[in-house]
């Protein structure tokens, strides 16, 4: 199976070395020459062109920055560029209302197509154990399935197109409040003499325990893996959260759905996503907490 992989940023290469590593040939492409680079170091094959990379694959994977990269790569010619019948996955996080017209532009030109976002940082990537929150037909999803095998732990297959990044958005609202209660409960613990590590002691091992403290914990210290631990580096990059919970604020609004917390978490991610802040990971948002 012949695969082209188009996005190699942080998520994208690591998910490409991981099919390479599995032993199917990818061909990849990027705008930004130093990632085709890299990704070239560690066997993947790259191209002039995404129309190139499209070429004689079997399967396309994209993971581009938003919805509107989405359909302007599928309208401007990658789909046409690509054999008849063959399988688009894209793994961007995008509007619901995105994937539903990408997918429709991928089967009117008679492809099969998923919308596949992805869930657990660049080192789920790296790692190969992401989450795959999968939307489209069940043709199109057994297709793929020995590929979010490589690349992922859970795959999940939500329903038709538009229902993983459905998935995606409502998990990453959740991940956002998760994130802010955490670190409130760790700033009010130090406030009232508590240490890091104790707290975490507790957290860790009680009705507390979730992601948010046993994984990325938003205090250096209790997790040596964590962003925390590591100056902030990134994770999952807070311009990324920010952008995320903006899909999830117009989906609230669209289905008039009470989330006085979602919203919440929207304005605290937008206020706090700035030029030095957005590439650090969503975690650091603690900082907000500690002022004054």
């Amino acid at each position: 199976m012949k695969i082209a992989f188009l996005g190699l940023g942080n998520m994208g290469s690591h998910m490409a070395r991981n099919l390479v590593d599995a032993g199917y040939s990818v061909t990849g492409f990027d705008v930004v020459q130093a990632a085709i680079k890299v990704a070239a170091e560690h066997g993947v094959t790259p191209a002039e062109t995404a129309e190139d990379a499209v070429n004689g694959a079997d399967v396309v994977i994209t993971m581009f920055p938003a919805g509107k990269h989405v359909l302007e790569a599928y309208s401007s010619g990658l789909l046409a560029a690509a054999d008849p019948g063959i399988l688009f996955i894209d793994s961007s996080t995008i509007a619901v209302d995105d994937a539903v017209q990408a997918a429709k532009l991928a089967t009117d030109a008679g492809h099969l197509a998923l919308d596949a976002p992805v869930s657990g940082g660049t080192t789920g990537a790296e790692k190969g154990t992401l989450t795959f929150m999968v939307g489209g037909s069940q043709e199109a999803f057994d297709k793929a399935k020995p590929l979010f095998d490589v690349m992922g732990r859970q795959v999940v297959h939500a329903g038709e197109s538009g229902t993983g990044q459905a998935a995606k958005i409502v998990n990453n609202m959740a991940l956002a409040i998760n994130t802010i209660g955490t670190a409130e409960a760790f700033t009010l613990g130090k406030n009232l003499g508590l240490s890091h590590q104790t707290l975490y002691d507790v957290m860790s091992t009680s009705a507390a325990q979730s992601w948010s403290v046993t994984t990325n914990c938003p205090v250096p210290g209790p997790v040596p893996g964590s962003p925390a631990s590591n100056d902030y580096r990134p994770g999952f990059a807070t311009g990324l959260m920010a952008k995320d919970l903006t899909l999830a604020r117009e989906a609230i609004e669209s289905t008039n759905t009470p989330a006085d917390f979602g919203m919440a978490a929207y304005r605290a991610y937008t206020e706090f996503n700035s030029e030095d802040t957005s590439g650090k990971d969503f975690s650091a948002i603690i900082a907000t907490k500690q002022k004054g």
